[in-house]
């Protein structure tokens, strides 16, 4: 399910649920910056990377060759095997490979996540960072 508003936002909702506090993901498509910025919530499951990739390709406001800045920060449980990221990021992954991507991860499990990824996506513009402020600021940068 995708719910969409006026400030260029969507919300996966994911069936989740840690603590009593649904997954949720959100993303925010931006064409002026060509950015598009996600939030994972406390649980990340594929079927949740899967349906947040679904809803990213039918935006209309969506373009492969944006840049993505990913908010891992919030995430407490990973629930992907390593079978299954390797087909998302060969399969799934609507970017571009001239894409530059940005992880924010602050735990070791949301950097240890962030790291395998780039690690499948070798040929990316990839960088990890503790906060989004830096993560914007790198992608800005175009460095």
């Amino acid at each position: 399910m995708v719910e969409e508003n006026a400030s260029g936002s969507g919300a996966v909702a994911g069936g989740q649920e840690v603590n009593g506090t649904p997954a949720l993901t959100d993303y925010v498509v931006n064409p002026g910056k060509r950015l598009v910025t996600v939030k994972f919530g406390k649980k990340i499951a594929a079927r949740d990377i899967k349906e947040y990739v679904t809803a990213l390709c039918v935006d209309p406001r969506f373009k492969p060759d944006f840049s993505e800045i990913v908010d891992l920060s919030e995430v407490e449980e990973l629930d992907v095997h390593g079978d299954e990221l390797t087909r998302l990021a060969d399969e799934a992954d609507p970017f571009s490979e001239h894409s530059r991507r940005a992880f924010v991860a602050r735990s070791a499990m949301q950097n240890h996540a962030a790291r395998l990824y780039k690690i499948l996506r070798a040929n990316v513009k990839f960088g990890i960072f503790r906060s989004v402020g830096a993560a914007e600021r790198w992608i800005g940068s175009g460095a």
